[in-house]
C-alpha cells in the first residue's frame, strides 16, 4: 500500500471546528469564494439568427461586462461564437453580435478580405472572416504559401500577407482613436489574419495594444524569427485531427504561434504530451473512418470548436457555484501564452 492510500479519519468534533473557523475567515474576507463571473453569462435559451434557406447562427454568450472579466473559459467561447458570426453578412452579424452584447458592428471589406469590428461600452473586437470556399479571393490565399517578408521580421505566407494588406489601412483607421482594450479572433484563414493584424497592432503606433488574440482551427503563418519577434497572448485551439492546423508545413520553414489548447477525439479540452496526442489523433482517424467521414476535414468546421468549449462554461460555471475556482489557461495548456515553435 502507498502512503497516500493511507488517510487517518478525522474526528466529527475537529471538522466541526474546522467549518466553523472556515466560515468565519470567509465572512470576514480573509479566505476568497470563488464566484461565477458576472462578465458573460450562457443565454437560458441561445439566441438564433437565420435567413430563409441558410444555416442557422446560434450564440450563447451574453456579454455582461469587461471581457478582461471573463474567465478563460468564458472568452474562449465569445471569440470563438464571434468568429462564427463574422462568417455572415451584415445584416446577420449586426442582429447576432447584439444578441451577444455588442451592438456597435462595422464590416470591412476590400477585394473579398473581410473583416468585423464588435464594439460595446467596454471592449473593441476584430474577428477576421475565414475562408469561404465559393470566395476565389480565399481560395487563392490559402493556396499562395510562399513565404514573403514580413512588415515586421522574419518571413510570413504570401497568401495571409496579401488578405490582410488589403484591410489592414482600413482597420488601422478604425483603431487609430480606440481607446478601448482591443481583442482579435479568427477560424481558419480568418485565424491567420488576425495573427497578422495583432501582430502589426502591437508594434504600430495605435495607442490600444492587443489585449488578446484567440484563433482556431489557424494555420501556421510565418517562420521562426516571424513568430519570436511579437510576443502577446495567443491561445491558439486546435481541435484533433484538424487537417488546417498543419499546413503551411513545417519543412517549409512556418511554425506555429501561440499557446496550443488542444480538444481532444472526446471533445474534452486538455494538454496532452506528444506521444498521447499522436495515440488521441490515431483514435480520432479511425473512429472517423468508422463513421464514413475523413476526421481531418470534419474537425475543422467551427461549430466543431465551440461545442467542446460551450460544454467547458457550462461545467466551470456548475462548478464555480459549489465554490471552486475558474479554469486558468495553465490548466489547460501546462504553460503561459508565450510563442512556441512548433
Amino acid at each position: 500500500m502507498h502512503l497516500a492510500e493511507i488517510r487517518t479519519p478525522i474526528p466529527l468534533c475537529q471538522r466541526v471546528w474546522h467549518n466553523e473557523v472556515a466560515d468565519l475567515l470567509i465572512r470576514n474576507g480573509v479566505i476568497q469564494m470563488s464566484k461565477p463571473s458576472d462578465a458573460l453569462e450562457l443565454k437560458p435559451i441561445a439566441g438564433v439568427v437565420q435567413d430563409p434557406n441558410e444555416v442557422p447562427v446560434v450564440v450563447h454568450s451574453d456579454v455582461k461586462g469587461a471581457i478582461e472579466d471573463m474567465t478563460f473559459l468564458q472568452k474562449s467561447l465569445l471569440f470563438a461564437e464571434l468568429a462564427m458570426v463574422a462568417y455572415n453578412d451584415e445584416r446577420e452579424a449586426t442582429v447576432a453580435a447584439a444578441m451577444v452584447g455588442f451592438s456597435d458592428v462595422t464590416f470591412f471589406d476590400h477585394d473579398g478580405s473581410q473583416a468585423y469590428r464588435f464594439r460595446n461600452d467596454h471592449d473593441c473586437v476584430i474577428a477576421c472572416r475565414g475562408t469561404e470556399p465559393n470566395e476565389w479571393n480565399d481560395i487563392r490565399a490559402d493556396a499562395n504559401a510562399a513565404s514573403v517578408l514580413a512588415e515586421t521580421a522574419g518571413k510570413v505566407h504570401r497568401g495571409f500577407k496579401t488578405e490582410v494588406d488589403d484591410l489592414w489601412p482600413m482597420l488601422e483607421t478604425a483603431l487609430v482613436g480606440n481607446e478601448q482594450p482591443v481583442w482579435f479572433c479568427g477560424h481558419s484563414l480568418g485565424g491567420a489574419m488576425a495573427t497578422i493584424c495583432a501582430g502589426r497592432c502591437y508594434l504600430s503606433h495605435i495607442k490600444s495594444v492587443p489585449r488578446g488574440l484567440f484563433t482556431y482551427g489557424s494555420p501556421r503563418v510565418g517562420d521562426k524569427r516571424y513568430i519570436n519577434y511579437v510576443e502577446l497572448p495567443h491561445y491558439r485551439y486546435v481541435n484533433n485531427n484538424d487537417i488546417v492546423t498543419r499546413v503551411p508545413p513545417a519543412w517549409m520553414g512556418y511554425r506555429h504561434c501561440g499557446t496550443e489548447v488542444y480538444i481532444n477525439r472526446n471533445g474534452r479540452i486538455g494538454h496532452l504530451g506528444m506521444i498521447r496526442k499522436r495515440r488521441d489523433r490515431w483514435h480520432g482517424f479511425l473512429r472517423g473512418l468508422k463513421r464514413f467521414r475523413v476526421d481531418h476535414f470534419s474537425d475543422h468546421p467551427l461549430h466543431n470548436y465551440i461545442d467542446p468549449i460551450l460544454e467547458a462554461v457550462r461545467k466551470e460555471q456548475d462548478a464555480m457555484g459549489r465554490g471552486e475556482s475558474a479554469v486558468d489557461a495553465s490548466d489547460l495548456t501546462g504553460q503561459d501564452p508565450k510563442t512556441e515553435a512548433s
